[in-house]
């Protein structure tokens, strides 16, 4: 009330004068003073971070044209405790020239984390399709000639709920849903996982769910899944072995991914990978077969990684035979 008094008895004194540019001056310290106190009840923590990357991408069996590309990305994080102990949190990535990863989270704490994503968030089978140990891509990540087939067939990304809760020490429980559209997705989608790292150095992944936003995954109709993996660290070596399961509802459309990875970090800033996978199609004789070797340099804000690929029967096609590579010069801020 002081303050507001105060900057009052000056405007009009600044008024009299007829002095615009000190009542500029006034309006704005009002304005600062005014976003201060409305902040005090409810104070949030504001930060930005900014990336970008330089990428070579190439394939042996195609004219990639130009392979250069580049990323460019700033993310902004604002999060502040509300009077019951919640902690309340929104992120917005600026991608480009497109607005990509948008959440708002809400941590109660004991009872767990929910976070509704405009884009960028995944249930447990999207988030843990692949989690053999790699330096950089997976296997089947590079771009080749063909269409590859990818490890898992999860539900859309856009407008999902997840929910993080941690059950006792060592286990923790993530599901999803995606609510339904009324036009692709005319049914909703749910996802269920767990993870348990009671083992040191152990890591145990088990999820179920379903897809009913078909085809917008490269399968038709509706879809059962389920993914098991494991990960094992031991010095500086990290092993994995995973298996999906795509069960659809449309005759010969079933699909069942495994892979194995194997990852040695030579030192704090350099490691080096070798993966491989494997689908198998119900709809071909063909399994699309993938082995990737990658490798990370770190140091700073900069990374250096790389993956070369080579992928058989991509997407299940006999006579497609091809390998990929890229490089990626990365930059934090």
């Amino acid at each position: 009330m002081i303050i507001g008094i105060y900057s009052m008895f000056n405007i009009k004194q600044l008024t009299k004068g007829n002095n615009m540019d000190n009542l500029k001056k006034i309006g704005l310290t009002a304005l600062g003073t005014a976003v201060l106190m409305s902040g005090s009840a409810n104070a949030a923590a504001v930060s930005a971070s900014a990336s970008t990357s330089l990428t070579l991408n190439g394939n042996d069996n195609g004219d990639t044209g130009n392979g250069w590309t580049m990323t460019d990305s700033v993310t902004f994080t604002a999060s502040g405790e509300m009077d019951n102990g919640f902690t309340v949190s929104t992120t917005l990535e600026l991608d480009g020239d497109v607005m990509d990863t948008r959440t708002l989270s809400i941590d109660t704490g004991d009872m767990g984390k929910i976070t509704f994503s405009g884009d960028g968030a995944s249930g447990p089978i999207g988030a843990w399709d692949d989690i053999t140990p790699s330096a950089n891509e997976e296997a089947h990540g590079v771009t080749v000639a063909g269409t590859i087939a990818g490890a898992a067939n999860a539900a859309a990304t856009n407008d999902i709920f997840v929910y993080d809760y941690t059950v006792m020490d060592g286990l923790a429980l993530k599901a999803s849903y995606t609510p339904s559209d009324g036009a692709a997705a005319v049914d909703s989608s749910m996802d269920y996982g767990l993870l348990y790292t009671g083992i040191e150095g152990l890591s145990l992944y088990a999820a179920m769910g379903e897809n009913n936003n078909q085809p917008t995954t490269g399968i038709t109709g509706k879809a059962d899944l389920s993914m098991f993996g494991a990960t094992y660290s031991m010095g500086a070596f990290t092993i994995g072995y995973q298996a999906n399961e795509t069960d659809s509802g449309t005759a010969n459309q079933d699909e069942d991914f495994t892979a194995m990875g194997i990852s040695y970090a030579v030192s704090d800033d350099l490691s080096v990978s070798l993966n491989q996978s494997n689908i198998d199609f119900e709809s071909s004789a063909e399994d699309q077969e993938a082995t990737g070797v990658s490798f990370s340099y770190t140091s700073g804000g900069m990374t250096i990684s790389a993956t070369h690929s080579s992928v058989d029967n991509v997407g299940g096609t006999a006579t497609a035979d091809n390998t990929g590579y890229e490089i990626n010069f990365g930059f934090a801020f």
